[in-house]
């Protein structure tokens, strides 16, 4: 008789390189892989810890001489809008939502390049082609939605037009944005503030506490957008705290803020029924 005995996640550390965030900075990540019958149960233990998915990796800043990457959530509950992203809801009004299964299309990837080519063209993601998209978009082991937006027809069409994307997964306490894109042509629209504020609206319906935004990087100018959302909490010290002022994070820059390697592994936390291998 054969048994088939629990795989437990290895953790393992990429090779230093440029950081996209922060100037004359290195980047390294610690990661596992995402696989097998319980890859929701550790998708959502880790996302708690401040952990991120790419397809089928779930990875977490782990750099030699910095520690400003700290994973962020809304507390839904306790959000308001300000009077700036009131006034995006409202122009974002006549934007429809729709939630569909994480397949990619071609609508999604000429989006998508054009967004690249206007934010991001020097990005780690510039030379991504339509089957390496299509993988980003499919590839994935747990609870994921393609959240779609779309635009009333121009110039009396029939046809909507596809204005914003986000990838998102649903986890056991929340919802996760892995990755959105939009119209870079509509600058006044707001258009990432909007899906964010859209999320929240979606978490608040299914009874979700907490919209996931990926990293706020103290110092960087592409990632302190996500410090003007109200109720904002970040994962620091080995635990959820609420933001409070953004500048008092500096000193995450300093290279004694990180830990040894082992350390960080030793202090995640594993669901009871992934065992830890060493």
């Amino acid at each position: 008789m054969r048994h088939t005995l629990p795989l437990a996640p290895q953790f393992y550390v990429t090779a230093p390189q440029p950081c996209p965030y922060l100037d004359g900075r290195m980047e390294r990540k610690l990661f596992t892989a995402l696989q097998g019958d319980r890859a929701e149960v550790l998708n959502d233990a880790l996302s708690k810890q401040g952990f991120r998915r790419s397809q089928n990796v779930l990875y977490r800043p782990s750099c030699a001489e910095c520690s400003a990457c700290l994973s962020a959530r809304i507390r839904v509950a306790d959000f308001e809008p300000s009077r700036s992203q009131t006034r995006t809801l409202k122009r974002n009004r006549t934007l429809r939502r729709e939630a569909t299964s994480p397949w990619a299309t071609e609508d999604q990837f000429a989006l998508f390049r054009r967004y690249l080519d206007s934010r991001h063209a020097d990005g780690g993601m510039a030379d991504m082609d339509i089957f390496e998209f299509a993988a980003m978009i499919e590839e994935t082991p747990v609870r994921s939605r393609v959240v779609e937006y779309s635009a009333p027809p121009e110039d009396g069409g029939r046809r909507r037009k596809l204005t914003a994307v986000c990838l998102t997964d649903v986890l056991d306490d929340g919802l996760s944005m892995v990755y959105s894109f939009y119209d870079p042509e509509q600058e006044k629209r707001s258009l990432g503030t909007y899906v964010i504020l859209d999320h929240v609206a979606l978490a608040r319906e299914a009874g979700l506490p907490y919209v996931y935004l990926g990293y706020w990087v103290p110092g960087s100018r592409k990632m302190g957008y996500k410090a003007n959302f109200s109720a904002l909490e970040i994962y620091k010290d080995h635990r959820w705290q609420p933001i409070g002022d953004p500048e008092s994070h500096s000193s995450e820059l300093h290279p004694l803020s990180v830990d040894p390697i082992a350390e960080q592994v030793a202090r995640i936390s594993l669901p009871d029924s992934l065992p830890r291998r060493g």
